[in-house]
């Protein structure tokens, strides 16, 4: 794993039109921001939301969030010019919409070539969630990736699901892309969002549920959500003291011959170890410990 790429529990998206919305969309508690030059732009201003994400990567400052451009997709006319806007080092992503199939991903990365920033395949095609491993691996840029499932989304439509609160009808989908991801050995797997934005009940649920599965962090699309999104993929005080309980542990029963042994309830051994300080490495990346 790649610890030096920053860690993503929340994605903000904002339309590269509005470079207010874009200044204020860097101030939020997000950890990164998605300038969308893609579905969240009206017709006409291309050329003006291109100037926008230049100007805003030119002015960024290493206190703010990781940036993240949707650009067009791969086979458009407006790809080549969407990602020449956006070829800065302050990049971190590039994001790849309606992505197909591995050669995709395989022309993102040469448009990238000169300039350190990674890439970001959007899962949502039917084909996207069967090919999930083939586009993972297709190249080394790929760190984050993950299941969408927003609500009558291009997912949705490709496969043909009704969407519920729920989420019954996508966990398929978000455990089989996630396990794929995971093979593919992308270091910070990202979930889709949730698309009610007055139902903070309902996103914690569907953030804990996503959370629980595996996933990283997951994509947001108003600042109100960052909040909750943030709690739930950041690990508790309780849990932190937890794991460095355990770990200290392990390596004094070790130091004993004792491999297995009963902690706080629990029968414990290396894997425990190893879990707990991979669990911390992450906290720490995150400036929690």
């Amino acid at each position: 794993m790649n610890t030096k790429l920053p860690p993503i529990r929340s994605l903000l998206f904002v339309p590269a039109n509005r470079p207010d919305r874009m200044q204020k969309a860097l101030a939020t508690e997000a950890d990164g921001v998605v300038f969308d030059l893609e579905s969240a732009i009206p017709r006409g201003v291309a050329a003006e939301a291109r100037a926008n994400v230049g100007h805003a990567l030119e002015s960024l400052t290493q206190d703010q969030p990781a940036v993240f451009v949707r650009v067009s997709a791969v086979g458009t006319a407006d790809f080549a010019p969407d990602t020449d806007a956006c070829r800065h080092p302050s990049l971190t992503t590039l994001m790849l919409p309606q992505v197909t199939g591995p050669e995709e991903v395989a022309t993102a990365d040469a448009a990238l070539e000169g300039i350190d920033a990674r890439i970001m395949p959007l899962v949502e095609t039917a084909s996207a969630v069967r090919l999930a491993y083939e586009l993972a691996t297709a190249s080394e840029r790929v760190a984050y990736m993950g299941g969408a499932t927003g609500r009558h989304g291009d997912l949705g439509r490709s496969v043909g699901f009704q969407w519920s609160p729920e989420g019954t009808e996508t966990l398929y989908l978000r455990q089989k892309v996630l396990i794929d991801v995971r093979a593919a050995g992308v270091p910070n797997p990202l979930s889709g969002l949730w698309g009610t934005l007055d139902d903070l009940d309902g996103l914690a649920q569907f953030a804990t549920q996503t959370r629980q599965l595996g996933y990283e962090g997951m994509m947001a699309i108003h600042p109100s959500h960052l909040p909750t999104i943030n709690e739930v993929f950041s690990p508790s005080a309780e849990e932190i003291s937890a794991w460095r309980q355990l770990i200290a542990a392990v390596e004094e029963h070790e130091t004993h011959g004792i491999g297995a042994f009963r902690h706080q309830g629990r029968l414990i051994d290396h894997a425990h170890l190893l879990t707990a300080q991979q669990q911390l490495a992450r906290a720490t990346r995150l400036g929690l410990c």
